[in-house]
């Protein structure tokens, strides 16, 4: 079998850069073909000239007149002569805009993208990633959160062709969606060679975030500084903002429901804040897996990469002699409303989940940009909800549909914070 040909979406964000660390180590069975950012140009056109890219995207469309666009097109045509010389490429590419990275999924040949866009924008790309018959190994929560409706069946039809075509492996899940998350990893590995129908209950593990055990009184101060300062992983601005609402775990209970055809009631978040479980399932008889590992996202990254193999750690495995103790508690949901806010939005399911999304984006850059208070993302986001309910929940039908959701409660959030 030959080398395994990756797109990564979103390649200078944190979950892009450890992806590119593990094709480092694993260059003998993995290769980069393309490569997107937002805006970061600059390490763009550095990863492009380390891995010999020469098909890569822009995100953001302010940017189509940057100089640093002719210097990418440029190179692209450079890398893209050697390679196409050497018969292993396709027509060298660059493009900017939405569509420009949506574009790279469609690569011929491309095996497998990494969807590490952050927000709605992954939708579209994961969407295109499995209409094209290729793995989609995901790391954008969004997908499933806004758009778990189309992009399951999806999922299931790719499977499907992978078996009867032979590409999938013998035994277990046929791999067309690989989760890269250090939780749904977790989940994923936990039930390899179980019987679903057993599962009692999902476990989804949370650190608690830097405000653990705070009170709402104690949390009306915190500045967006605070509010960065994650305990256990590194991780970029948003995300880190949505671990500290418990939003981040509210998203992980809807992802885990469309990537495990598991119901609300059967899927409970505990905080672990070792953050050394990512994530149990137990079954019917009382038995519970664990997932144990050290905080590492390489490692989940590597394993959506790999699988059904098991490739060398990417990082020092986790010591049991000196981990200590291992804690768990409730999640207080009266205190950190998101994660009450997501699964009321689960629960009802429709395009309520897409606007509670929309929403929170909205008021965590309003809050990281000191417009609305900490306490205020959470009461932004309910007040979205709140008002589509109210004109009625439709069910999910297209992606069409679901970016006039989009727009419809980014414009209702922001005229809810401007009021603040």
């Amino acid at each position: 079998m030959g080398k395994r040909r990756i797109v990564v979406l979103g390649s200078t964000g944190s979950i892009g850069t450890q992806t590119l660390d593990v094709v480092r180590r694993h260059s003998d069975a993995l290769e980069i073909v393309g490569l997107a950012v937002h805006g970061r140009i600059d390490e763009l056109l550095a990863q492009a000239r380390e891995f010999g890219v020469d098909h890569l995207a822009v995100g953001d469309k302010a940017l189509a007149d940057d100089p640093r666009c002719d210097e990418a097109r440029t190179l692209v045509g450079e890398l893209g002569r050697a390679r196409c010389e050497a018969g292993t490429s396709s027509e060298p590419s660059f493009g900017v805009g939405p569509g420009a990275v949506a574009a790279l999924t469609q690569l011929p040949e491309a095996d497998v993208v990494v969807n590490a866009l952050v927000g709605a924008a992954g939708l579209q790309a994961s969407y295109e990633t499995l209409a094209a018959g290729k793995v989609l190994a995901l790391a954008n929560k969004e997908s499933l959160v806004v758009g778990g409706d189309l992009i399951m069946p999806l999922a299931a039809q790719v499977d499907a062709q992978r078996r009867a075509a032979g590409t999938a492996p013998a035994v277990g899940p046929a791999g067309a969606l690989m989760p890269i998350d250090s939780e749904h990893g977790a989940i994923y590995q936990c039930l390899l060679g179980e019987n679903a129908r057993e599962v009692s209950k999902l476990w989804v593990t949370a650190s608690g975030g830097p405000f653990r055990g705070k009170t709402r009184d104690q949390l009306l101060p915190i500045t967006p500084a605070q509010a960065l300062a994650h305990p256990t992983w590194n991780m970029g601005a948003k995300i880190s903002i949505d671990s500290s609402t418990l939003m981040n775990k509210g998203l992980e209970v809807i992802e885990a429901h469309h990537l495990f055809a598991m119901p609300y009631d059967k899927i409970e978040v505990v905080v672990q804040p070792q953050s050394a479980i990512h994530s149990m399932v137990e079954f019917a008889d009382g038995s519970v897996k664990a997932h144990l590992g050290t905080t590492d996202m390489r490692i989940p990254i590597q394993f959506a990469l790999s699988y059904p193999d098991r490739w060398e750690a990417p990082v020092a495995p986790l010591d049991f002699r000196t981990l200590g103790t291992l804690e768990f508690a409730a999640p207080d949901t009266d205190t950190f409303r998101c994660l009450a806010l997501a699964r009321h939005a689960g629960e009802t399911g429709g395009t309520l989940p897409c606007v509670m999304n929309a929403a929170n984006e909205v008021a965590v850059a309003a809050f990281l940009a000191e417009q609305i208070g900490y306490l205020d993302i959470a009461a932004c986001v309910e007040a979205a909800m709140e008002a589509h309910e109210r004109v009625g929940v439709q069910p999910v039908e297209s992606i069409a549909q679901l970016q006039e959701v989009d727009a419809w409660s980014r414009a209702t959030a922001q005229s809810w914070c401007c009021r603040r």
